[in-house]
């Protein structure tokens, strides 16, 4: 018998306006979104094959993971291809690059801690909030896949968020720095692709708010209190 929470739940999602999946205007931001879910799941494969050369004894953890990521990225090939979408991958790549780049630089000056941060915290705080806000309008086909892909997200964004809570002691200091750096590259990517979001029914502010409140919960659960939680959150606000 359902609750009539789960009711509410059910009327809301029934009563959201689904858009059109074969219109051009669709296919040709669902070609740019697409490409960027699937070199987020390929960044976040290498990212942490990378990080078990700063945590070697987390070697096999992290190779389960990363092969998730590659599970992942073949879904949602699997999603474009049932739209009959190419996805961009140049453009997703870009997308990427900043993070990419400030990624690629801590792991050469073993900055563990930025890694995590970059990689485990914030991509798979920005996944699990617009893949949330994406399945109550997705394709059949893509809500399924993207379904199973969540509950996976929780477990990357888990191991970051306990390696950081274990050692929050000696890495406070540069998870602050990083954050100050890093955070701004989420709100310029979100208003990177507003426009195509929007026209697969996907409220700019909905997943900024959806991202942010992942974001926060997590520095909670780490350990940080809220006047720290409230100065890192304010890197957002550039």
């Amino acid at each position: 018998m359902q609750t009539l929470e789960s009711n509410k739940k059910t009327n809301l999602e029934n009563s959201i306006d689904l858009p059109d999946f074969t219109t051009d205007s669709y296919k040709d931001a669902y070609s740019r979104i697409n490409a960027i879910v699937i070199e987020g799941e390929q960044e976040a494969h290498d990212n942490y094959i990378s990080l078990a050369t700063l945590i070697p004894n987390e070697l096999e953890e992290l190779t389960k993971l990363a092969k998730m990521e590659l599970k992942h990225k073949r879904g949602f090939t699997a999603c474009g291809r049932n739209l009959g979408v190419q996805a961009d991958m140049i453009f997703a790549k870009e997308f990427f690059s900043k993070l990419h780049g400030n990624f690629q630089v801590a792991l050469s000056n073993g900055k563990t801690t930025t890694c995590l941060l970059i990689q485990a915290i914030l991509i798979e705080a920005f996944a699990i909030s617009a893949y949330h806000v994406y399945i109550r309008v997705a394709d059949p086909f893509a809500k399924k896949i993207t379904q199973g892909v969540v509950k996976d997200e929780y477990l990357h964004l888990n191991y970051g968020q306990e390696w950081l809570k274990e050692n929050l002691a000696t890495c406070k200091d540069e998870l602050m720095e990083a954050n100050k750096v890093n955070l701004p590259l989420i709100k310029k990517m979100l208003d990177q692709v507003s426009e195509d979001a929007s026209v697969l029914a996907m409220d700019r502010e909905e997943l900024m708010e959806e991202f942010m409140i992942a974001y926060q919960d997590t520095l909670l659960e780490i350990g940080l209190d809220n006047r720290e939680i409230a100065r890192m959150a304010m890197a957002a606000i550039v």
